[in-house]
C-alpha cells in the first residue's frame, strides 16, 4: 500500500498540472473575417445590394456574390461554412419564372428571398434546413432570389413593397 500511494500521489500531480496554467494564446479575428473550413468556397464581392422600402428608405446595405451563370447558380452557397457579415448571394435569372430552391450540400441555415423581375419582394423561406432536398419554391413570377445567413428576414423586417436594387463592382 504504501508503494501505491507515491504513484497515485505523481499521477494526481501530473493530471492537475495538464489541467492547470495559462490558457493558450488566440488568434483574434477581425469583424467581418471568414472563417472557412478548408474545403470551404471563399466569398468573393461582386457586387453591392441594397433593400428598399416603398418610401424610398434604404433599410440595409449588403456585400453581395453574384450568381448569373449556369455554374455559379447550381453551386450557390454549397460547400460554405459561413458568410461575412452583412452579404449574401444575388441570383439573376434571365427569364421570368416560378423559381425553386433546395439545400442540399449547404451546411448553412440560410433565408432564401425571391423577388418579382420589377426586384420586389415575393416571399421568403426563413431559417432552412441544413442539407435538405425539400424544394423552396417562390410564391409568383419570380427573377431574382437573395440568400443569406438565417434569420435576416426577422432582422430587417423584410416585407411586401420591399425591393432590392444593386451594383454590380467587379467589372
Amino acid at each position: 500500500m504504501l508503494r501505491v500511494f507515491p504513484a497515485l500521489l505523481l499521477l494526481a500531480a501530473l493530471v492537475l498540472a495538464a489541467c492547470g496554467g495559462d490558457e493558450p494564446a488566440r488568434t483574434e479575428v477581425p469583424p467581418g473575417a471568414l472563417i472557412q473550413q478548408p474545403d470551404s468556397i471563399p466569398f468573393t464581392k461582386h457586387g453591392e445590394l441594397q433593400i428598399v422600402r416603398p418610401d424610398g428608405r434604404v433599410i440595409v446595405d449588403l456585400a453581395i456574390e453574384i450568381a448569373d451563370s449556369d455554374s455559379a447558380t447550381q453551386r450557390g452557397l454549397m460547400q460554405r461554412s459561413g458568410l461575412p457579415e452583412d452579404s449574401g448571394m444575388l441570383f439573376i435569372f434571365p427569364n421570368p419564372r416560378p423559381l425553386s430552391f433546395y439545400m442540399a450540400n449547404t451546411p448553412l441555415s440560410l433565408d432564401i428571398m425571391f423577388f418579382s423581375p420589377d426586384s420586389e419582394f415575393l416571399n421568403a423561406a426563413t431559417y432552412t434546413q441544413p442539407f435538405s432536398p425539400e424544394n423552396l419554391t417562390s410564391e409568383g413570377i419570380g427573377q431574382f432570389v437573395l440568400e443569406t445567413e438565417a434569420g435576416f428576414v426577422d432582422q430587417v423586417g423584410l416585407t411586401q413593397g420591399d425591393r432590392i436594387t444593386w451594383t454590380r463592382t467587379d467589372r
